[in-house]
């Protein structure tokens, strides 16, 4: 595991983040429904992560648009490239270089949390099947440096089953967004021990497995099963503290 080159750290863009979101909504849902499953479990104010399981190409935009507070999700950095990245600076969205230690995105993810800010993470690294069967540490460690609550996040239905990693949701489609109650872990003071931050990971996965399938019973959806081999984006294993045997 190496550490990336520093970046200058600076908080994320709010307007587009603040102001956009009703008519991105709009728009979204001239093309697929969306609907959002109690969002009275994120907290109206203060810090806190949204952790998701990541199926789907546009998982991070409808996390950051229809969640009830707006969301400053890490997105991998290749995206920030040209016009898109110009873009999604302005949504206030959080470049992630996934290959090393990330310290610069560390730091203005702390930064926003320390400011009362929403951060969405992807704990699976990649887009696949939304089981969890890969899941990095990065969503626990936030939450218990800044001692902030983490939200769980099922996502269903943003990919089809058989469907590629880039596709869009179908035309008339449904996208399910449900929210399960909040893990309050207990900030830990440096320094922090790797076992420390391992078990809250652990912890943080079983919360969010059990999240997944009360979502799949209040749906009736299930999730749409691994991408082909040819079409799995590379996923370093910076961070990583669970890989179930046979995973991609």
């Amino acid at each position: 595991m190496t550490v990336g080159p520093s970046r200058p750290v600076r908080l994320p863009s709010r307007w587009l983040l603040h102001g956009g979101r009703p008519t991105t909504r709009f728009l979204i849902r001239r093309r697929f429904a969306v609907r959002v499953h109690h969002a009275e479990n994120v907290p109206r104010r203060g810090g806190v992560v949204l952790a998701a399981n990541h199926i789907g190409l546009v998982d991070g935009p409808l996390l950051a648009i229809f969640s009830p507070r707006p969301v400053h999700a890490l997105t991998k950095s290749e995206m920030f490239a040209g016009p898109l990245g110009a873009f999604l600076r302005t949504c206030g969205q959080i470049p992630l270089d996934r290959f090393h230690v990330d310290r610069a995105a560390i730091r203005t993810c702390l930064r926003v949390l320390a400011g009362g800010g929403a951060v969405g993470i992807f704990p699976e690294g990649r887009r696949g099947p939304g089981d969890l069967s890969r899941f990095h540490r990065g969503a626990a460690y936030l939450a218990l440096v800044a001692g902030v609550p983490v939200v769980p996040v099922a996502i269903l239905g943003s990919r089809e089953p058989g469907g590629r990693s880039n596709d869009l949701p179908r035309r008339g489609g449904t996208v399910d967004l449900y929210y399960g109650e909040p893990l309050r872990l207990p900030q830990q003071p440096w320094p922090r021990t790797r076992e420390q931050v391992e078990e809250a990971s652990l912890l943080l996965r079983r919360h969010m497995l059990s999240t997944i399938d009360a979502a799949r019973a209040a749906t009736g959806r299930e999730l749409p099963g691994p991408l082909a081999p040819d079409d799995l984006d590379e996923d370093p294993y910076t961070g990583l503290v669970h890989r179930e045997p046979g995973a991609p």
